[in-house]
């Protein structure tokens, strides 16, 4: 069987916009009317999913730390999957750094993997934080960070580094 190529997207500031504290660090929306995705990502995952499957993979640890309603995060997650063609999205609702599913540790991408077989050398991790780009990193796949600019420090270097959606083509386009 022919393993398949795959592209994990972050959910919060790479699929949609993410809120910033006044501190500069990305924060996850509450409710399905906050919800703006982030520019040119429906015309960029409708002309992906032609050479591979899409999928989300997002660490949501406001649903444990009491933050929002796993109710309301399902609602956001499915409006994007159906807009966005996504095959499948991965949620990790833990705030515990050793949990296997949340980022930076691979499990999400170990299970979609499984479930798909899926070759990682040839997929890619798109992510805006220094927890998606390490998460790629462990799993074996190519990364693309998306320099927002927050105040945070990236201990994981990407193979690529972009400001904007519109350069996501670009690389992939002339990777494949």
């Amino acid at each position: 069987m022919v393993k398949r190529k795959a592209i994990f997207f972050d959910r919060d500031g790479v699929l949609i916009h993410a809120p910033v504290t006044s501190n500069n660090k990305p924060i996850s929306i509450k409710k399905l009317k906050e919800l703006k995705f982030t520019k040119n990502i429906v015309q960029i995952c409708k002309i992906l999913k032609q050479r591979y499957l899409l999928f989300m993979i997002t660490n949501q640890p406001d649903f444990e730390r009491k933050n929002n309603t796993k109710k309301n995060i399902i609602e956001i997650n499915q409006f994007i999957k159906k807009k966005l063609y996504l095959k499948k999205i991965f949620v990790c609702y833990s705030k515990n750094d050793s949990c296997p599913n949340r980022k930076p540790n691979p499990g999400m991408i170990l299970k979609a993997k499984k479930l798909f077989n899926i070759s990682l050398k040839d997929s890619y991790v798109i992510g805006d934080r220094w927890r998606d780009i390490g998460a790629g990193k462990k799993a074996g796949c190519k990364t693309i960070f998306i320099n927002r600019k927050y105040n945070e420090k990236n201990p994981y270097k990407p193979d690529f580094t972009i400001k904007s959606n519109e350069k996501i083509l670009k690389i992939l386009n002339e990777k494949n």
